[in-house]
């Protein structure tokens, strides 16, 4: 299992190497800590709904854990629930 921990200012120019870090972990169980958020654009949002979308493509696990109020808020915003980030896709 592998954790990466976000930045506190998950913006346009966090974006890019948000999803370099994340796709280095690919083919492992991966935990996202996003205590320390505190702003969130919509890139971000896009990179970690694509990295959810591979690890369950790939039937890995894939978490944000301790999501910061930022984020929630963010997410919320987008009409994202931060659920979906920890509820696991049905076995086929």
């Amino acid at each position: 299992m592998m954790t990466v921990r976000l930045p506190e200012i998950l913006d346009i120019r966090a974006a890019s190497p948000l999803a370099a870090e994340i796709l280095g972990a690919r083919g492992r169980q991966l935990t996202i800590d996003a205590s320390n958020v505190q702003k969130v654009g919509a890139q971000c949002v896009q990179v970690l709904l694509s990295a959810r979308a591979t690890w369950l493509a790939d039937g890995a696990s894939l978490t944000i854990s301790h999501p910061s109020e930022a984020l929630i808020e963010a997410l919320q915003t987008l009409g994202i629930p931060v659920a979906r980030f920890s509820e696991q896709e049905p076995s086929k």
